[in-house]
């Protein structure tokens, strides 16, 4: 019989650390064999900033299921990833403009994060799962930003090295005394930008709560979540033991998945 004492040693050993489950996306190692890969920068964030157990998911429902995720973690990194979300999961036709799709990883994250704000299971969504959290909630998606009037290139500069592509390029302005401007203890940062689609409708309870000079939405949460559902459009992974952006946002993501961890939910308890 598992306890059901909150905290009880018999839970989970105290030396264990929280286990996040980081996303991974479907590759091609060598251009030739087929894997499922994580970048080395969000398990450091997981690790050394969050104090959490890294652990890389395969996001194809022939090998998991989303009841099996959730049991096992005690939360949940959404990554970023080149493939897109597919506009048939927000009603819309396909086009050129839309790229290319990972439809394993749609059929696995966004049935997960409807369950994780269900149960008030954390989240820290990046770039497209940013997008997975609007789209998951309802929302839809702009296939191209730079395509809009008035808007930025967003995207990921084509050309230098790692480092020049993740500097940081634009700012983002938080809702005075929202949840961002709250952990992060102001209402403006800088941010990187590696991204080509974005928020164009917002999904039921998506607040957006930080946007780029241009109006590209960049900071959401959902409203009336019982856990943490904090989401940025911006990549926080990079740098993220020194950034004084990135490490308050994995820093609280931690905190909440070991509050998690701590005292469980009732779904993930049996007698």
């Amino acid at each position: 019989m598992r306890s059901q004492i909150c905290g009880s040693p018999m839970l989970r050993p105290a030396s264990r650390r929280p286990v996040v489950g980081i996303i991974g996306n479907s590759s091609l190692l060598d251009q030739s064999y087929p894997v499922h890969a994580g970048g080395t920068m969000n398990s450091e964030a997981v690790a050394l900033v969050s104090g959490c157990l890294p652990l890389i998911i395969p996001t194809d429902p022939n090998f998991v299921t989303v009841e099996e995720l959730l049991d096992l973690c005690d939360g949940f990194l959404l990554t970023g990833a080149r493939p897109n979300v597919h506009p048939s999961e927000y009603g819309e036709d396909e086009t050129p403009a839309h790229g290319m799709f990972e439809r394993t990883r749609d059929a696995i994250t966004l049935p997960l994060v409807r369950a994780c704000v269900e149960r008030g299971q954390p989240f820290l969504g990046i770039c497209r799962g940013f997008q997975e959290v609007n789209v998951a909630m309802g929302g839809t998606l702009h296939p191209e930003i730079r395509d809009l009037p008035g808007r930025m290139n967003h995207r990921m500069p084509p050309d230098g090295s790692i480092e020049e592509k993740f500097a940081l390029r634009h700012p983002v302005r938080f809702t005075p005394g929202g949840v961002f401007h709250r952990l992060l203890g102001t209402e403006e940062v800088m941010t990187n930008t590696l991204h080509g689609q974005g928020i164009a409708r917002p999904g039921s309870r998506i607040v957006i709560d930080g946007t780029a000079p241009d109006g590209t939405p960049e900071a959401i949460h959902v409203a009336g979540a019982p856990g943490f559902t904090l989401s940025v459009q911006w990549h926080p992974e990079w740098n993220a033991v020194n950034d004084p952006v990135s490490r308050p946002l994995f820093l609280a993501f931690g905190e909440a998945v070991r509050a998690w961890a701590t005292c469980r939910a009732p779904h993930r308890l049996s007698a």
